[in-house]
């Protein structure tokens, strides 16, 4: 059984890959998109993106990072995998999934699963390019606007070489609205030779048992549930307990001293409110919390109420 992190854009970048990564048991974990257009990235810009790759490709806990491209441009997109390889990323993966619509109006993410022969194309480009013993993989949805290409779309990315599978079990139309059609997956997975990873509506382990046994997939992708519930993961594998609302606390202020000495710390009031959001499903301290923080701007003030929350618990 495997437990990968999902690509979040905008969500899980560096300081939260190492925030997570240090108290959950991953077996992988895909970088936020490098968008490639019509050149050769310089190494500069993979590394900001994933300075993991400064340490052999893992975060200072131990755990293998695979950088994600998302273009539309075979040649480029194999030029720049193979790049991406030789700074020491642990194989390489094609965003077909992300429904953003500025990348969806540039031609690149979940509007290209509207053209199965391109994403064969693309995945058969970065195969060609990038040495056999270092995976090749793919994440998509269902599909565009609607599901009816959803098989032919797995198997152009089986078919052009992909090592496995990635699916998130909703089509761009859907965005992240429940259900995920996980009954997609399987069908996906009794037909497809390679391993497939099934990705959609996972919050708790027994959404992951459930998602397992329709699927038969032995490998799953969290996303969103991970931001909700920090240690999800270890959840999953080892049957931890959840952790409390006080252990999140406490990690949500490592977090923010990480943050703050950190080349962001002028986003931190933005990305700690994001953070808010997804803890609210799971916490409900965390609702209440919020809507004591959301009305203040500086860092300064949102520190403050972060720390005397943790005082009021230990009291």
């Amino acid at each position: 059984m495997r437990v990968i992190l999902a690509p979040m854009e905008g969500v899980v970048d560096d300081l939260m890959r190492d925030i997570l990564s240090s108290i959950n048991p991953y077996d992988l974990l895909v970088t936020e998109f490098v968008r490639v257009v019509d050149q050769l990235l310089p190494e500069k810009v993979f590394l900001k993106l994933c300075p993991e790759l400064l340490n052999g490709g893992f975060t200072p806990s131990g755990t293998p990072v695979r950088v994600q491209l998302l273009g539309q441009e075979p040649n480029c997109m194999a030029e720049n995998a193979m790049r991406a390889i030789e700074l020491g990323s642990h194989g390489v993966d094609a965003n077909f999934g992300c429904p953003a619509k500025m990348v969806n109006r540039s031609n690149g993410g979940a509007v290209l699963l509207q053209y199965p022969n391109t994403i064969h194309d693309i995945v058969r480009a970065m195969r060609q390019a990038v040495p056999a013993d270092h995976p090749v993989t793919a994440k998509i949805r269902l599909g565009y606007e609607d599901k009816s290409l959803f098989m032919e779309n797995a198997l152009a990315v089986y078919e052009a070489g992909a090592t496995e599978l990635a699916i998130h079990a909703r089509s761009k139309v859907d965005g992240y609205k429940p259900p995920a059609y996980w009954e997609y997956i399987t069908e996906v997975r009794e037909r497809l030779p390679i391993p497939v990873i099934a990705n959609g509506e996972i919050w708790n382990r027994e959404d992951a048992k459930r998602c397992m046994a329709v699927t038969g997939c032995d490998s799953i992708m969290i996303g969103r549930g991970a931001i909700s519930l920090p240690n999800l993961a270890d959840t999953i594998k080892t049957g931890a307990a959840p952790y409390s609302w006080a252990d999140t606390l406490g990690l949500m202020l490592s977090y923010t001293q990480r943050e703050l000495s950190g080349r962001k710390s002028d986003y931190y009031p933005a990305r700690i409110k994001q953070w808010f959001s997804y803890l609210n499903r799971q916490y409900p301290e965390a609702d209440t919390l919020f809507r004591e923080l959301r009305i203040y701007k500086t860092t300064e003030e949102i520190v403050r109420v972060l720390e005397e929350a943790q005082q009021r618990i230990g009291e």
